[in-house]
């Protein structure tokens, strides 16, 4: 039997929303939208050219005091026509499609929450991302302003496999290293160029080098330059994936990456950061916002776990300004950014639960935080 939350998930997984298509994503905000409104939400946009981030704002009702912030995001790595070849499908407790798991199962939970509180809360506030996948590149700003003002920031990210929740993250940036050359003819006067391509090797060169005896990963995805072989290259340029540990080890790579400076005399090299998101490293004293979320889930029989997570999320960015945060609160399921990807029915129904009781007991219990 289909339930209004199932339903609202099959129409937010129909409305194909990959990031970077203004077209598709205004399309599922426009419902989101309206959906968020018959919960009892305010709306409001912040525009950008390549999606609208969307705010929603809930007001207190008889507790006084900072909000709670959730944040989640409505695009996926999902090109249009998707489902054309990964449909929706129904199987059990398995239900799949382009976006279930990651994240639109947890819009769909926490609006079907909202709509179910009757009793004092204080206020909400919720901030749905248009370029999350991409690292939140015109988001970040936006997400440190709400986190600033929140008692508790709570993340409708993918949990840990069984649903236990994200207590830290390694930071993850998105660096591209562009090398401008001299381009000459290759044979007939190479030595009047300054070939970019070369220039290029090197430097990445240099960069493997960045990570040794230090837990950072560095992933070269993306190598572009030249244009013909008898042209010396004037242009290339490399895009790389880190991933840190330790905000130190984030500190002393990255200042290592802007500093680079050309080997050849007449070639320049920039390092600039396409996104950032700094290592939210857990407290090892223990996380207190973790132990309260997992207290309020014992009251409905829930039993909830918590753990760092290798993954990234604008969450990294709350945990590493030092707010109470934690992640992985949409329901449980799998295969995230993968063929595969799936949700679970019964996983629905326990996150709409939790969020519900959260939502009218987390703060009071939290004073604090």
């Amino acid at each position: 039997m289909t339930t209004p939350v199932i339903a609202a998930l099959h129409r937010y997984t129909r409305a194909e929303s990959p990031t970077g298509d203004p077209r598709a994503l205004a399309a599922l905000a426009e419902t989101l939208e309206s959906d968020a409104a018959e919960a009892g939400f305010s709306t409001a946009r912040e525009p950008h050219p390549t999606g609208d981030h969307l705010i929603w704002t809930l007001p207190a009702r008889d507790v006084p005091g900072e909000p709670i912030l959730f944040l989640t995001h409505y695009d996926t790595v999902w090109p249009v026509g998707t489902l054309r070849a990964m449909p929706w499908t129904v199987d059990g407790d398995v239900i799949r499609g382009p976006g279930v798991y990651d994240t639109k199962a947890g819009i769909a939970a926490l609006l079907a929450a909202v709509a179910a509180v009757d009793g004092p809360h204080p206020e909400l506030r919720v901030v749905v991302v248009a370029d999350e996948e991409i690292g939140s590149p015109t988001a970040t700003g936006l997400v440190e302003a709400e986190a600033r003002r929140a008692a508790a920031v709570l993340g409708l990210e993918p949990p840990h496999p069984g649903g236990d929740l994200k207590t830290g993250r390694r930071g993850s940036t998105r660096a591209r290293i562009e090398v401008t050359g001299v381009e000459a003819h290759a044979a007939l006067d190479p030595e009047a160029g300054a070939n970019a391509i070369d220039e290029l090797v090197d430097q990445l060169l240099r960069v493997r080098e960045l990570g040794t005896g230090r837990p950072v990963l560095i992933n070269t995805g993306t190598i572009t330059g030249g244009g013909r072989t008898n042209v010396v290259a004037g242009q290339a340029y490399a895009d790389l994936g880190l991933r840190f540990a330790d905000p130190e080890d984030e500190r002393a790579v990255l200042g290592e990456l802007a500093a680079l400076r050309a080997i050849r005399d007449r070639a320049t090299v920039r390092t600039r950061l396409l996104s950032h998101r700094p290592t939210w490293r857990p407290d090892p004293a223990g996380d207190p916002l973790a132990a309260r979320v997992a207290a309020v889930a014992a009251t409905i029989g829930q039993s909830l776990g918590g753990r760092p997570a290798d993954g990234a999320a604008d969450t990294n960015t709350t945990g590493a300004l030092g707010r109470p945060t934690v992640d992985g609160l949409a329901p449980r399921g799998g295969g995230a950014h993968a063929r595969g990807e799936w949700v679970s029915v019964t996983g629905i129904t326990e996150r709409t639960a939790l969020l519900q009781v959260l939502i009218t007991g987390l703060l009071p219990m939290t004073g604090g935080l």
